[in-house]
């Protein structure tokens, strides 16, 4: 494992969402969704995320999430993903998502 010091670790934004709208992405190679995420400031914000296994399209609305939202944007198929929403991947590759364990505001810089 590749070690970062603690003010590489400072440059990534790493924040606090909330899913408003999610949509199927029939375009994608791999299965995956469009989810549209409240950032608070920083405004809403696209990703593609697969994470068609475990997730239903329905239950990610009103979900938090937490997600990298200074990484450059990211053509996927025929859309722009503007942040990486991050989860924990287990050995049979499905992600699992990470949020907060309690409710916190849209845009909550994680630490």
């Amino acid at each position: 494992m590749k070690q970062v010091d603690y003010g590489q670790f400072e440059e990534i934004e790493i924040r606090v969402g909330r899913v408003v709208k999610a949509k199927d992405f029939l375009k994608a190679r791999r299965p995956a969704y469009r989810l549209w995420i409240d950032f608070g400031d920083l405004g809403v914000k696209k990703t593609s995320a697969q994470i068609t296994d475990l997730y239903g399209r329905e239950e990610l609305v009103g979900r938090q999430v937490v997600a990298v939202v200074n990484f450059p944007p990211r053509q996927v198929a025929d859309f722009q993903s503007e942040v990486l929403v991050l989860a924990a991947v287990l050995d049979s590759g499905e992600a699992v998502l990470l949020r907060p364990d309690s409710d916190v505001p849209p845009g909550c810089r994680v630490l």
